[in-house]
């Protein structure tokens, strides 16, 4: 017969609140900041004339924006690429892309190299995952695709900070950024 000796720690339920109250935006940095990220509008009309594909970018974004939780930034990036004609089953399956027969060599590339990017597992992007995109890039596409996943790393780190409310995007809203 087993016994179980006796516990002098006393087992009681622990009921954590949840809060159900929204989350509340702390400031908005888009209008108190306007000249602060004069650079990254900047940035951003650069990157409107890359000649990476701005599907791929866009797609580079959601795919970050997954990685780092930014509501905001999913909100905004899955309306715009369903508008430009992004399918679907191509963002519901986005987080497990490895897996995934419909993305391409390039995309594949891209997305390896934007996810060592934002993740910088060992503060570095493994040589593999480099050489790929290399072999997928020209070095001024490989340097406008760099600048894009830490610009969308940026953005995701101010819209988490501040507390960006999700939800309120109108497709194209932030076009004027890139003209």
């Amino acid at each position: 017969m087993f016994f179980l000796p006796p516990c002098p720690i006393s087992f009681t339920t622990v009921v954590i609140p949840v809060k159900s109250k929204e989350m509340e935006q702390r400031l908005n940095f888009y209008q108190k900041g306007h000249n602060a990220l004069a650079g990254m509008y900047a940035l951003s009309q650069y990157l409107s004339k890359s000649p990476v594909e701005r599907s791929l970018l866009e797609l580079i974004h959601f795919r970050v924006s997954q990685i780092n939780g930014c509501a905001y930034c999913l909100d905004m990036h899955s309306k715009d690429l369903r508008a430009a004609g992004e399918t679907e089953q191509r963002l519901y399956v986005l987080d497990a892309w490895r897996e995934a027969p419909f993305y391409s060599d390039r995309e594949r590339a891209a997305l390896a190299y934007a996810e060592a990017i934002t993740k910088l597992t060992g503060a570095n992007v493994p040589d593999d995952v480099y050489e790929e995109a290399c072999r997928q890039f020209t070095d001024t596409e490989l340097i406008d695709l760099t600048l894009s996943i830490v610009q969308i790393n940026s953005f995701n780190r101010l819209n988490i900070t501040f507390r960006i409310k999700a939800g309120g995007y109108k497709v194209g809203e932030h076009a004027a950024l890139t003209t």
